[in-house]
Formats: structure tokens, sequence, C-alpha cells
């Protein structure tokens, strides 16, 4: 039996919403994040041309961002870890209707091989992928092994003051500007209506050697 989810709809500017199933348990993959539906909206803005794009989805969980990546005509690539391709394939087979480019699910554990991933994507979306010291190193590793020198990196992510948040956050800056380049999207760049004081949207490139 399915385990019981709830349905999470994402409008969208044109045609019907995004159906989202969640999941109440299965840990933090498993719901539509803030910042997930925030980085969604964004791409609908039309600030990155997404149409007949290569891009790979980091920690998609849900698959909310790369599912609405693929509506606006990307070819995307979610992943995540196995436990949650259940749930994702669900999600890509329940809104395949509405994908313009196309859309499919892989195991990608962080830290790992990334072969067949390659050649480097010209996008890679991140929704709340920093919340455990562990993952760090793994997350900065996979993301230099991925990244080109042309792929644009969206990391969106809600700034969270709780216990070790803030400290991981900084960790987190802090090792990625090494080997990359970081500029922060203003708020006024976002939807108008997805949009919070406190969740940001990075773009990182690699720098240049």
């Amino acid at each position: 039996a399915a385990m019981a989810g709830f349905v999470r709809e994402l409008e969208r500017r044109a045609g019907p919403a995004l159906r989202l199933e969640q999941r109440v348990a299965g840990g933090v993959g498993s719901v539509v994040w803030d910042a997930a539906l925030v980085l969604a909206k964004f791409l609908e803005t039309g600030a990155c041309p997404l149409a007949r794009r290569h891009v790979l989805e980091l920690g998609a969980g849900t698959g909310a961002v790369g599912i609405m990546a693929a509506t606006l005509g990307a070819n995307v690539t979610v992943t995540d870890l196995e436990e949650l391709q259940e749930l994702l394939m669900v999600n890509i087979e329940n809104n395949k209707h509405l994908v313009t480019g196309s859309v499919r699910a892989k195991v990608l554990k962080w830290g790992e091989d990334v072969t067949e991933f390659q050649p480097p994507p010209d996008y890679i979306l991140m929704a709340d992928c920093i919340y455990y010291e562990e993952s760090l190193e793994p997350l900065l590793k996979t993301l230099k092994d991925l990244t080109g020198p042309d792929t644009c990196v969206l990391c969106c992510y809600e700034q969270r003051t709780m216990g070790k948040n803030p400290e991981i956050e900084r960790k987190y800056f802090e090792l990625l500007q090494r080997d990359f380049e970081l500029e922060k999207i203003p708020l006024d760049r976002h939807d108008e209506e997805y949009r919070s004081e406190d969740i940001h949207i990075v773009n990182i490139h690699r720098k240049r050697t």
C-alpha cells in the first residue's frame, strides 16, 4: 500500500498547477519545502532560459523544482537517494502531461561517482540542501565533479537561525567560495508572490582558472 501522502498544488503562470504528492513518513525529503516553491517560481520568471537545456536537480525530494523546469522545456534529471525514488516517480507520472521537455529520476548519493551524469549540465538546481554538517563535504565534492565552466548552479535556501544552522550555512559558503563564485539574486527578481526575506537564491559558477 502507498504510504499516506497529501498533495501540494503548485500554481503555474501558464496552464494547470503541478500536483505534488508528499509523504508524512520519510524524513526531510518528502515534503515540498518553501525554498523549493521559491526556486520553482523563480524559474518561471524566465530569468534563466531553460528550453532544451540539460538540467540536474540535487536533493530533489518531491521533485517540485525539477518538474517545474521540465514544464518550461528543460531536459531534467531529478536526483536523490534510493528511498525517495518512488515518490519522485509518482510525481513525474502525475505531471507528465505538463512537461514540454523531459524528466527522469535517478539515484545520486553526494560524494560518489558522477560519471553517468556527464557531460556537465547547463544548470544544477538545489533547494534547501544545506542542513547536515556531515553532508557539506560530499555535496561540495559532487558540485565540483558535476560542474563545467559554463554550468550555472542555482541554490535556494531558507536562512534558519535555530541551533547549528547558522554555523553550517557559514561553513558551506566558506568552503564553496574556494572553487566557486557566488552572486545573490536580489529579492525583487524573485516571483512577486513566492518570495520571502529569509529565503535566498544564489547563482553559483566555477571560478575561471
